[in-house]
């Protein structure tokens, strides 16, 4: 999902990945809801992993945040190329995995870059 959102296909000239977040942006209001339901499928499925309160709040946060973001019509898909929610929400979600499941550590190639 966050790739879905996030790193679906790559602008030329400026190798900057983007997504169906920032695709959705661009459609004021609705576009900008929808972006926000699907990027809580990542906290809903935090969820299901049994993660603390507050980590699924600061996903929650990190949602609502870029939402308020993309509410700005037009404008608000800008931000959304340097807030990546979906992203840190992935990240919170392998931090808690490679703490409490060690075992399902995978090696992150994008950290070492």
């Amino acid at each position: 999902m966050e790739q879905l959102l996030e790193r679906m296909f790559v602008i030329p000239g400026i190798n900057k990945p983007v997504g169906l977040d920032v695709i959705l942006d661009i459609i004021p209001g609705i576009g900008t809801i929808s972006a926000a339901a699907l990027g809580s499928y990542i906290a809903w499925e935090a969820r299901n992993l049994r993660m603390s309160k507050w980590q699924v709040a600061r996903m929650a946060g990190n949602i609502g945040f870029d939402m308020l973001l993309g509410l700005i019509p037009w404008v608000g898909a800008i931000p959304d190329f340097f807030f990546r929610s979906n992203t840190r929400n992935v990240r919170i979600i392998k931090q808690h995995l490679d703490k409490h499941h060690p075992e399902t550590r995978t090696i992150d190639v994008s950290a070492r870059r």
